[in-house]
């Protein structure tokens, strides 16, 4: 069977026209835009219109996708939708997005908050390289609006919504998904959560009084997690891919916090030019950040045919993902030049040894950084967080640990 691989045949992206500023946030809750710019990068981010919902964004960036794509919704085999903030508990937005669109096939959800669109991109390409599916649909959507406490000023200046939809489509050259690297940890999981939605809790008053609705998060905690597991997971799925930091053309982390993205970037050591981020016109939009950073990439020219892409994330969970993707055709895949095994070896050896060498240089930066984060109070993230605490077994599980 002839090997097959996966690309990005189609891209497309949806962002509300309702702007809400930093200014408008004054007006709000208790901050201000000197501090919302930086403490968090962000300016501005989209909030959705009466009438807008996670589905409807979706369908709109899928039409843009297809269009590029030269598809129709007929010719869809798979539709993956990436979002914790559907239009319903139940029915899937998956399923209401296939329906508006008017396909025939299969389509499911990944719920994995901000990583949802690599944890779906990787999905595809193991369903394509095998010759399950050709096309399929990945979006990453959220309405983060809605499940916003917009009297805490913890959370409500960070997100923003929007959408984002690839179609990955089956290629005989070695392009798409090059290798992924993904991971949990739900042991941290009460950091980042909305604690009154779903079976674990009850829906009455008493909820409602406690904003239990709406997220919580634990800011400090968050951004520990976020500039270790960014760096950890870069060079993980490099190693994977036997590529080192200089064969990524442009880094894509996910749009969380700009001191996160500067923290993690400083400690890989790689050219700020070689970083994409648009955080300060989006905000944070969860399972949307990727896609809409990846294609607003390519809409300004940084992204060419043959570049070779990093894609990383972390997300409530905790989770983590990171995927290398080849953009387009390899530049040079006409002229393949054969090698000898020895010099192949010898290639391999050379690339182990500088991944090794930069985690090195990582794991040192991090320890020096944290020492100066723990010293420093205005290394945190957020204002001074009082919000839950630890589920009592995660406590006692960390207690029988000691």
């Amino acid at each position: 069977m002839e090997m097959r691989y996966s690309r990005v045949s189609g891209w497309g992206k949806y962002a509300p026209e309702n702007v809400l500023t930093n200014f408008d946030l004054e007006k709000i809750v208790d901050t201000n835009d000197a501090w919302i710019t930086k403490m968090t990068g962000i300016k501005e981010r989209r909030v959705i219109s009466e009438g807008e919902t996670a589905s409807s964004m979706a369908v709109e960036a899928t039409n843009k996708a297809l269009e590029v794509a030269g598809l129709t919704p007929a010719d869809l085999d798979l539709i993956i939708i990436a979002s914790s903030s559907p239009d319903y508990l139940v029915p899937a937005v998956s399923s209401t997005v296939q329906y508006k669109l008017g396909a025939d096939c299969p389509a499911m959800t990944v719920v994995s908050g901000c990583t949802g669109f690599v944890y779906g991109m990787v999905t595809a390409h193991q369903f394509i390289a095998t010759g399950a599916y050709d096309n399929i649909l990945v979006v990453g959507v959220e309405v983060i609006s809605k499940f916003v406490n917009w009297e805490d000023r913890n959370t409500c200046v960070l997100f923003g919504d929007g959408a984002g939809a690839v179609v990955m489509s089956p290629s005989n050259t070695s392009t798409g998904v090059m290798s992924f690297d993904m991971g949990s940890d739900g042991a941290k999981g009460h950091h980042l959560m909305a604690p009154g939605i779903g079976s674990a809790g009850i829906i009455d008053q008493a909820m409602l009084e406690r904003k239990e609705q709406y997220l919580q998060m634990n800011g400090r905690e968050v951004f520990k997690f976020a500039t270790r597991v960014l760096p950890k997971s870069t060079l993980q799925t490099l190693e994977n891919a036997e590529m080192t930091l200089d064969d990524i053309d442009l880094l894509i982390p996910h749009q969380a916090n700009a001191r996160i993205i500067d923290l993690a970037v400083r400690r890989l050591g790689i050219d700020e030019e070689k970083v994409f981020v648009n955080l300060h016109k989006y905000g944070n939009t969860a399972a949307a950040s990727i896609p809409l950073a990846l294609i607003e990439a390519v809409e300004e020219g940084r992204v060419k045919e043959g570049d070779k892409l990093c894609l990383v994330s972390f997300g409530s969970g905790l989770t983590w993902a990171s995927a290398v993707l080849q953009w387009g055709q390899p530049l040079d895949n006409s002229e393949e030049i054969a090698q000898e095994d020895l010099i192949w070896d010898l290639n391999s050896i050379r690339t182990r040894m500088a991944l090794t060498s930069t985690k090195m240089r990582v794991k040192a930066r991090t320890v020096l950084e944290e020492a100066s984060y723990k010293a420093s109070a205005m290394m945190l993230p957020l204002y001074t967080f009082t919000g839950r605490k630890p589920p009592r077994k995660l406590e006692k599980k960390e207690d029988t640990k000691k």
